[in-house]
């Protein structure tokens, strides 16, 4: 039997993360859906994953990444952002057994704690995305 942490034995109950494939590798350029003034982000780094020795980090729905701007505003060009991966392509299974998957990878622009730079989102948010992130939830339009 796996031998749990003082913290979660604290606590009482462990966080089920739900099993979503890891697709987004750094280096990948995503659509922004927010009206921040970006329009193609390109992955830098994933936060809080530590992958296996020689591994690059993946991301997934739900994540946080550092992204830089390829298209858009001049202002938000050649600067290190932080954004929250909403929407991926590749199919995923949630718990209570349908697939979901989105036609394009999206991403919105947000502060290193979370906060939401821009005022509208656009198109469909993943559910998983939204529990994680309730200010992203609360501006979006849709959620899948």
């Amino acid at each position: 039997m796996a031998r749990r942490s003082r913290a979660v034995a604290e606590v009482g109950l462990l966080l089920v993360k739900p099993n979503i494939p890891r697709t987004i590798n750094i280096g990948s350029y995503i659509n922004c859906t927010d009206n921040s003034g970006a329009q193609i982000l390109r992955v830098v780094n994933v936060m809080g994953v530590k992958p296996r020795l020689r591994r690059q980090p993946a991301a997934c729905v739900g994540d946080l990444v550092a992204v830089t701007v390829k298209k858009g505003d001049v202002e938000l060009r050649k600067k290190v952002l932080y954004a929250v991966v909403v929407r991926q392509r590749k199919p995923y299974r949630r718990s209570d057994g349908t697939w979901i998957s989105f036609e394009d990878t999206a991403g919105v622009i947000v502060t290193p704690e979370g906060d939401v730079k821009a005022t509208e989102i656009r198109g469909p948010v993943a559910k998983e995305a939204a529990e994680r992130w309730p200010k992203i939830a609360n501006l979006a339009s849709m959620i899948v």
